[in-house]
């Protein structure tokens, strides 16, 4: 979506991140199918300055794939935060784990395993802060589901709301993806109990404030 070298100079002038999220990247491209689901570092930077601005006591966080943007959530949670990680596949565990472990945030971050449609419904908390990075198809469900377990004020950050400059084309027949963002999309703007911002970072990032 962003031309690369306007990317890549992005990246030179934003803050790295740690080394051991060098390693959990690296990790992740050797070893784990599609690591293009990863966060990247300058993404992964936007997480942790938004968390730090925040600075939630309690987070919840769809999709945790291989823990990288959990980790840097982490890095700006309020003392005794947690984040709450909801992941469909149980064999990413042992990365995400030892990835927490590594960083040191792993009394931080609770993990569950399974659908995230049957999970939310018996979390019973609020959450100060709110990110989704699963499948899109079920974004909208997603969204009706934890909407009243957001603080008012609070914010939901959604990924992939561009998903490859695929919502300004034609839709294919059968593309499900495509149709679940751009109805979730559709669905935020007509919201008036939000207010939100499209962001043009890596593949779209809405950020969502309840008011």
């Amino acid at each position: 979506m962003i031309d690369p070298g306007i990317e890549k100079y992005a990246e030179e002038h934003s803050s790295q991140h740690k080394q051991v999220l060098y390693e959990l990247y690296r990790e992740t491209n050797l070893k784990v199918m599609h690591p293009r689901m990863l966060s990247g570092s300058q993404q992964g930077r936007f997480l942790s300055m938004l968390s730090h601005m925040i600075h939630p006591q309690t987070v919840l966080e769809i999709g945790t794939y291989t823990g990288y943007s959990a980790i840097c959530l982490a890095e700006g949670l309020a003392e005794d935060g947690k984040i709450h990680t909801l992941e469909l596949d149980p064999e990413l565990e042992e990365i995400a784990s030892k990835y927490f472990k590594k960083a040191d945030v792993e009394k931080q971050i609770i993990q569950y395993f399974g659908d995230a449609m049957n999970i939310l419904p018996g979390l019973d908390l609020l959450f100060d802060l709110v990110f989704i990075d699963a499948d899109k198809e079920n974004y909208s469900n997603y969204y009706r589901l934890i909407f009243d377990k957001v603080r008012s004020g609070a914010y939901i950050l959604v990924d992939n709301v561009l998903w490859s400059g695929k919502v300004i084309e034609p839709l294919k027949k059968g593309d499900k993806d495509t149709a679940g963002i751009l109805e979730f999309n559709h669905l935020i703007q007509k919201d008036e109990r939000v207010e939100n911002v499209l962001l043009p970072l890596r593949d779209g990032l809405m950020l969502i404030r309840k008011k």
